[in-house]
């Protein structure tokens, strides 16, 4: 009697155990795969809106849901995104959005998607992600002439439609992957003229012109000429400086300098020009960033250490430094270029001399009547020296070009 009764509830409890398991299980692999209902903005009230589309740039948004605990890779428009596991919950995860998406290799499949990848499952939830705008920052030389080289940086370089340079169309050109850069050879021109280039999402074009020798132009040795035949020689030889157009400057220091060599007036360490207008008189009221000096320059031996001062008729209250030698953290390393570089100083770097300090780091000048006088004229005077603690490593040999101001915004 004992053995049957232990028997049966033996059994009683191996079933149990099993079902018990069974349960267990099912409740393991019945977790449910994420869910994504919508995606507003990651900012204090009002900003936290629901949105209906979105334009990367590494903004954070919060993606709502269900189940979105536990993601293991999340990617708009097929570009996978780190996250923070802290900034989960159920119900919501906050994400910073791709800095760039490489749009012009998006495959349809990935076009306006956003995939979340849980343990649980995945799911590809629909939305619209816009191309932004392009925007142009800057234009390697902008006196190239037909079969030179040329590079357009900025951003949003995607899904271009028309491309110009000084008016002319661009058929054949290079984009860089992520959108930042635009690389061709300059055809046949005719007239100065703006870059503009026009994707899916808009256009971006520069409010100057390109292959402009005389509007904005203080001195371009040619027919713009207000040199004082003094210091730095002219020349129109394409040996050294390949790819000139007519006559340029050439600032030569001979060799190193020695540390703290201003005397600019020895050799061909200096450029002088007579008065010219920098800023027409209808604009001295606007932002003094709007607004930028310009040259081309080109370097074909190493230059380190030696600094180009740039001040307007002899003063040195405002002064702009001209260091391509000099990295974004303070380091030095030989610069050269390959041919003719365009050169862009906005009078906003135009600075003053802190006590103690060297020329042209302090502040900037309030406006542009502060920094030009009130006619908004006058001449230009760039000077080659070293008010560094030490020699030079190097001396400077480069051509000067095309001297001018324009706006740039």
């Amino acid at each position: 009697m004992f053995k049957i009764i232990y028997n049966r509830y033996g059994g009683l409890l191996m079933a149990g155990l099993a079902a018990f398991a069974l349960f267990t299980a099912c409740k393991k692999t019945s977790a449910r795969g994420p869910e994504i209902t919508g995606v507003r903005n990651y900012a204090p009230t009002p900003g936290d809106t629901t949105l209906s589309s979105l334009t990367p740039a590494g903004q954070w948004v919060v993606l709502e849901g269900r189940n979105l605990k536990n993601a293991v890779e999340i990617a708009f428009d097929g570009v996978p995104v780190s996250f923070n596991y802290e900034l989960f919950s159920d119900t919501s995860a906050v994400v910073q959005l791709p800095v760039v998406i490489p749009f012009n290799t998006v495959s349809a499949s990935d076009q306006n998607t956003i995939k979340y990848v849980t343990t649980a499952g995945s799911t590809t939830f629909k939305f619209n992600i816009v191309v932004p705008p392009p925007a142009i920052t800057g234009i390697s030389n902008e006196m190239a002439g037909p079969g030179d080289s040329v590079r357009i940086t900025g951003a949003n370089f995607f899904l271009i439609s028309d491309l110009r340079f000084s008016g002319t169309p661009i058929t054949a050109y290079n984009v860089s992957p992520d959108g930042t850069s635009i690389g061709f050879v300059v055809p046949a021109l005719t007239n100065a003229g703006p870059v503009s280039i026009t994707t899916k999402s808009g256009a971006a074009v520069t409010p100057f012109n390109v292959e402009d020798t005389v509007d904005g132009v203080l001195c371009n040795f040619d027919n713009v000429n207000t040199y004082q035949f003094w210091s730095a020689a002219l020349d129109n030889s394409s040996t050294d400086f390949p790819g000139n157009r007519g006559q340029y400057a050439v600032l030569n220091t001979g060799g190193p300098l020695n540390a703290g060599d201003g005397s600019w007036w020895n050799g061909g360490r200096g450029i002088n020009c007579n008065s010219a207008q920098w800023v027409p008189a209808s604009n001295l009221s606007d932002p003094i960033g709007n607004w930028a000096l310009k040259f081309e320059i080109s370097v074909p031996t190493p230059w380190n250490g030696i600094s180009i001062f740039i001040v307007k008729d002899f003063s040195w209250t405002y002064l702009a430094r001209y260091e391509p030698w000099e990295n974004s953290n303070g380091a030095a390393s030989s610069y050269t270029t390959t041919g003719w570089q365009t050169v862009t100083i906005p009078l906003s770097s135009f600075l003053t001399t802190p006590n103690g300090k060297l020329d042209g780091t302090g502040n900037a000048a309030p406006n542009l009547t502060t920094l030009l006088g009130s006619s908004g004229s006058g001449g230009v005077n760039m000077y080659a020296m070293n008010d560094g603690a030490s020699a030079s490593p190097t001396g400077l040999y480069a051509g000067i070009d095309n001297i001018r101001v324009v706006k740039i915004q």
